[in-house]
């Protein structure tokens, strides 16, 4: 019987960490790991959107997780994001992921070309063979990915015995219902959209991943429980709470995971380094935004915790 318990609860995005010359920081990704484990999710998604994935190399994406894993201790559920944008890369990346003990691997479709869902299968498929003894986490992002996970396709991918279950980013909060009752007690949906936290709880979403829960875990640990113990309400303010400082967030020039590791520098003493290009650095004037934002986490942290 599969353990799905690891996977419930609070599981941040992992940042990409970068020194001053805009290499990864082993230093920062361990000081990341350690914040997390101090402020008690239950785990870390490696190598996602939040890492920047598809600017790494795979060579940066193995010394992350590696560092992530020494850090760790074994005190956080582990997803390592695997897909690059060809099968060979990936599948080496998979079978780095087990050899350093993840508890999970996960990846998006190919992007650019619309392949037939024959070849995703493929694709997905040969990425598990890389692990064959690790679960595998489809990631369902088709507003960035450009390809949907239809039903077809996730009964197709469910044939694979490794597959417990799908990170679902798609809007419609009703694509969770349909994956969890088509997956059944085997299956695990974590819910995707930070803005839909608490809807994606409540229609059914035993997990969460998430790209802002880094820059406030607390907030997203205290709306959690307050759904398992069907205080909506006070879910729900501190939902609303939680999208204002996202909308304040991404109205920066720069990248929005620019303003969350300036935040981090500002209110947890973290240094992660900026983003890296072509994703745009913050400028002069979004030092405000950060500053802003910096402070309605706090605020929000002495009004709802």
């Amino acid at each position: 019987m599969r353990d799905l318990e690891k996977y419930k609860g609070i599981i941040p995005a992992f940042y990409a960490c970068y020194d001053k010359e805009g290499q990864i920081s082993p230093q920062g990704v361990r000081a990341l790991t350690k914040y997390y484990i101090e402020k008690g999710v239950k785990g870390v998604y490696v190598n996602g959107s939040s890492g920047e994935c598809i600017y790494q190399s795979v060579e940066d994406k193995k010394l992350v997780l590696e560092n992530v894993m020494e850090a760790a201790e074994g005190k956080l559920t582990v997803i390592a994001h695997v897909a690059c944008n060809n099968t060979a890369d990936s599948v080496e990346l998979a079978k780095h992921a087990q050899s350093v003990h993840v508890d999970a691997i996960a990846a998006i479709p190919p992007i650019y070309f619309h392949l037939p869902e024959h070849a995703i299968a493929d694709y997905w498929n040969d990425i598990s063979l890389g692990a064959p003894d690790t679960d595998f986490i489809i990631y369902n992002i088709p507003q960035l990915a450009g390809v949907a996970l239809t039903m077809s396709l996730f009964a197709k991918m469910r044939e694979n015995p490794r597959v417990i279950g799908v990170k679902n980013s798609s809007m419609p909060v009703q694509d969770i219902q349909m994956f969890l009752q088509a997956g059944g007690d085997s299956c695990i949906v974590f819910n995707g959209p930070d803005e839909q936290f608490i809807s994606g709880r409540v229609i059914g979403a035993q997990g969460a991943i998430g790209g802002t829960y880094g820059a406030m875990p607390e907030l997203f640990l205290k709306m959690d429980e307050h759904v398992k113990a069907g205080q909506i309400d006070k879910a729900r303010e501190i939902q609303y709470a939680v999208n204002e400082i996202i909308y304040k967030m991404c109205s920066a020039h720069g990248n929005m995971y620019g303003v969350i590791k300036a935040i981090l520098k500002i209110n947890e003493g973290l240094e992660l380094g900026g983003v890296r290009k072509p994703l745009p650095a913050l400028t002069d004037e979004d030092h405000a935004i950060v500053e802003q934002a910096a402070s309605m986490i706090r605020t929000a942290k002495e009004n709802y915790l």
